[in-house]
């Protein structure tokens, strides 16, 4: 898996290939250990995703929501050191209106005069997950009336003969059957473009982790899943008419990179910060008595379980206050074993979740409460996983689980009506009463569709990440 393989079929194909264009889709500099050290201890130096980047030679690059995680200038640097623009459209400089870290398209001209536009859309939620420092200054359009706009406007100022149309976002309904799949916040708009927009010819999607490749409406979308364990290729046919190029044929592939040699090139480069990052993940943090294994993340959900305490124990010793939310964020997780490194903890938390204390009233964390209870159904007469938390994309990070209050959850009610006997210091929670309660940046900005921590006043934020956090609480105790 990975850029270096990536690198190797790139390569490859540029020497076969002269018509070429290759894209990356966004979520590139956020989502791995090795870029979590960068930034801890190496951010002066060059970005190493960008440099792999430029040593592949893409031709552009969209913004992705994790683009942001490591605040705006790591960002910024990031954007500047890149050999390629990056497209986004819809995310503007709140001053001048104008996209903030590139063109909103560029114009390709292919050997056999071919002119190809590619356009560049980010899902415009990130302000409802991400800390506001890091996208202070910026304003996120509409993506989908953005794109439309941008499509009308390039095909007829640059009358291209092939449009491309990159989106940092993925489908909120099923393409089969037009079902929706989610709730309609905007997070994700590409049925909609495909659906509505004329003149798109091919859809890049991404953001939900999914492998799709697919025709809908006309326009040929695809999704290569993460982490670069596939890469999507889209194969477009055009014959000249009268003078003017039409498309015949496009079709798109998904292939894996298992059975790929790595690109010496990228391995040479990355050999000294691969090594300094190893040295780092191996570093033993601290040590538990008992065990905080975890066999089965669904166990671990529903009983109270030693690693969820002790995520919860570290909220609540960093804060100062006795009421605290977490949740079990991959269901790769393994906990802890006696000896604890750092590759441990990175492996359990993997995002860069900062910390926020909020004033809630019980009417909102009874909200809260029941929105985590939607986690579960009744399947075979046994408790289960509600179908919607696992496809098309697996959210079980947004099942939360509460500490210093007391609740029972009963998953056979309706939906709504499901959570009862929530106690707080042994006394029943009061609606119009205000508590203090300690949660991670997402949701307490309303990620996971949590509404009800929108807005909501601000008694204290912690700007460490969660990893920093783990490991002090371990120097500490």
């Amino acid at each position: 898996m990975g850029l270096a393989k990536y690198a190797t079929v790139v390569k490859r194909i540029q020497q076969q290939e002269k018509n070429l264009i290759v894209i990356d889709n966004g979520d590139l500099i956020q989502g791995t250990p090795l870029m979590t050290y960068y930034v801890k201890a190496y951010s002066s130096y060059e970005n190493p995703m960008i440099e792999i980047m430029n040593r592949i030679g893409i031709d552009a690059a969209v913004i992705g929501n994790h683009e942001f995680n490591f605040g705006k200038k790591i960002l910024s640097n990031a954007v500047h050191q890149s050999n390629f623009p990056w497209l986004s459209a819809n995310i503007l400089d709140q001053e001048t209106k104008e996209p903030n870290f590139g063109p909103p398209y560029i114009l390709k001209t292919m050997e056999n005069g071919i002119k190809v536009a590619i356009v560049g859309v980010t899902t415009h939620y990130i302000p409802n997950w991400e800390t506001p420092a890091h996208i202070q200054g910026l304003q996120f359009q509409d993506a989908y009336t953005t794109l439309e706009s941008w499509v009308k406007t390039i095909r007829e100022a640059e009358k291209p003969d092939v449009l491309i149309a990159s989106y940092h976002g993925g489908f909120e309904r099923d393409l089969a059957t037009g079902e929706p799949t989610e709730t309609f916040t905007g997070e994700n708009q590409a049925y909609q473009m495909c659906e509505q927009i004329q003149g798109i010819d091919v859809l890049l999607t991404g953001h939900q982790h999914r492998r799709l490749n697919d025709v809908l409406h006309d326009v040929l979308v695809l999704q290569p899943g993460n982490n670069g364990q596939v890469y999507g290729k889209v194969h477009i046919d055009l014959e000249q008419r009268q003078g003017k190029w039409h498309i015949t044929e496009k079709t798109g592939s998904l292939h894996t990179l298992e059975n790929t040699e790595s690109n010496i090139e990228i391995i040479n480069y990355m050999q000294d910060m691969e090594a300094s990052t190893q040295l780092w993940l191996d570093q033993p943090i601290g040590s538990i008595e008992g065990d905080m294994a975890i066999t089965s993340p669904f166990e671990a959900r529903i009983k109270k379980h030693p690693f969820i305490r002790f995520i919860q124990d570290v909220q609540i010793a960093e804060s100062g206050v006795d009421i605290s939310v977490t949740s079990l964020l991959n269901n790769a997780s393994t906990g802890f074993k006696s000896v604890v490194t750092m590759r441990d903890i990175v492996s359990n938390y993997m995002y860069p979740n900062t910390l926020v204390v909020l004033e809630l009233t019980g009417e909102a964390i009874k909200a809260a409460l029941e929105k985590s209870a939607e986690y579960f159904t009744i399947a075979d007469q046994q408790l289960a996983v509600n179908p919607t938390y696992i496809k098309p994309k697996p959210q079980h990070y947004n099942y939360d689980m509460w500490e210093g209050i007391e609740y029972t959850v009963h998953a056979s009610k309706p939906v709504g009506s499901r959570v009862t006997a929530i106690t707080y210091q042994e006394k029943p929670l009061e609606n119009n009463e205000t508590y203090h309660v300690v949660l991670n940046n997402y949701r307490a900005s309303g990620g996971g569709n949590y509404d009800m921590f929108k807005n909501k006043p601000v008694v204290k934020e912690i700007q460490k990440d969660t990893v920093e956090l783990i490991q002090a609480y371990f120097e500490k105790y």
